[in-house]
């Protein structure tokens, strides 16, 4: 069967991550997808490389692994929209769509008549999703927002990494761009309630998205922690603020990461480590007051851990049912056999690269399941054909637009 929104066809404006993140959302749930880029360069994240996909000898191609990651699944159709024929031709395809998606600074795009006031004149269900750094409103609205800058200031790096007072202590940003991906998920999240709004009401709407929102919305437990107490919570490395035994341990061989949510796991995991009596104590008897002696049980903890491998651990624990695993690198990941079974590396055909690996789609549908037809595309490989089956424009014509440098 066809993908949930096999029936949708979105106009992506977007460029490096989070708005593309959002576009790849749709493409992988059956959306039509086309992405506009500028003539010759493309999206800024095609020259984020190395690392580059190999071609089928094994030898760099000029794609990037980096840009594909976040559009497979789309069509490439580049554009001139300093050209006012380019605005008119996007302008067009907006009339054809349902989506549109831009992650332009505020206000740049009404410049070429492609803003939300300008496409529901000529589309009025349009559903418009801007992806800004601080959104639509406020007085950092014209500033531009990158990950790493939004990290720190939404508060993330604060409570990332280890203690201050420890070796390697100091903040760090999360190992991934998690702000751009985050927002590029509440994006696709947004879209869809609008597009059942739609369903029902008949009505487009102009959709705000900011990193800055979505890095707050995403401190979590962390944020009412805060919010509950008035103090700021720091840095605490591998633990956690409120569940103690809940981190990694070195092992013999390296280490093991134990997640006892809660008190009956923590006496499975005390009967499973020879030390039944530690369940019973009364500093560790519950979870608050682990919480309240964490550096003692932890101290105790470390020294039973260092006695066995960590495959024994895991299996010992897994065994019981004590949550535990590895802390694998990228190699390991991929060898899971659990990732394997879930089918999360796909191989889909390039025409630079012949196949391509990508990750994929974590959803899973009973009724719709989603299908990885596409790769990511090469720059401009869908122009010809999205302009001749949506806008009726002839091959002479699509010539000409090509000869004038407008797509």
């Amino acid at each position: 069967m066809a993908g949930p929104l096999s029936h949708i066809r979105a106009l992506d404006l977007s460029r490096v991550l989070a708005g593309p993140w959002c576009g790849q959302n749709l493409a992988d749930l059956g959306a039509e997808v086309i992405k506009i880029e500028r003539p010759g360069s493309g999206d800024d994240s095609r020259a984020f490389g190395p690392p580059w996909l190999k071609d089928r000898n094994g030898k760099d191609t000029q794609e990037s692994a980096y840009f594909a990651s976040a559009n497979r699944g789309k069509k490439s159709v580049t554009v001139n929209l300093s050209k006012p024929e380019g605005q008119r031709i996007v302008r067009e395809l907006a009339r054809e769509s349902d989506v549109f998606i831009e992650n332009y600074k505020v206000g740049d795009l009404a410049r070429y008549g492609l803003g939300y006031d300008d496409l529901r004149k000529l589309n009025p269900p349009i559903i418009y999703a801007s992806v800004t750094g601080f959104g639509q409103t406020g007085p950092y609205r014209e500033r531009p927002g990158y990950d790493f800058m939004i990290q720190g200031m939404g508060g993330v790096m604060s409570i990332t990494g280890e203690r201050d007072d420890l070796p390697g202590g100091g903040p760090q940003r999360v190992g991934i761009p998690i702000a751009d991906i985050m927002t590029g998920m509440y994006a696709t999240i947004a879209i869809c309630a609008a597009l059942a709004h739609r369903e029902r009401s008949g009505e487009g709407q102009h959709l705000d998205l900011a990193l800055l929102d979505t890095q707050v919305g995403i401190l979590a437990n962390q944020g009412m922690n805060y919010l509950a107490t008035g103090k700021a919570p720091g840095r605490i490395g591998n633990a956690h603020p409120n569940i103690v035994p809940y981190q990694p341990f070195r092992t013999k061989d390296g280490d093991v990461i134990l997640a006892c949510g809660n008190d009956n796991l923590f006496s499975r995991f005390c009967e499973v480590a020879g030390c039944p009596h530690l369940a019973r104590d009364p500093r560790f008897a519950s979870n608050s007051k682990r919480v309240e002696n964490r550096e003692a049980i932890t101290a105790l903890l470390a020294e039973i851990f260092a006695k066995r491998t960590t495959q024994d651990w895991c299996d010992a624990l897994d065994a019981a049912g004590v949550p535990s695993g590895p802390i694998n690198d990228l190699e390991q990941v991929f060898e899971e056999p659990q990732v394997i079974a879930r089918g999360m590396k796909v191989e889909l055909e390039h025409p630079l690269a012949g196949t391509v690996p990508l990750i994929a789609s974590p959803m899973k549908f009973s009724g719709t399941p989603l299908e990885h037809k596409a790769p990511p595309p090469t720059l401009g490989q869908h122009t010809d054909e999205v302009l001749s089956k949506l806008l009726n424009l002839d091959d002479a014509t699509i010539a000409r637009l090509r000869a004038d440098g407008i797509v």
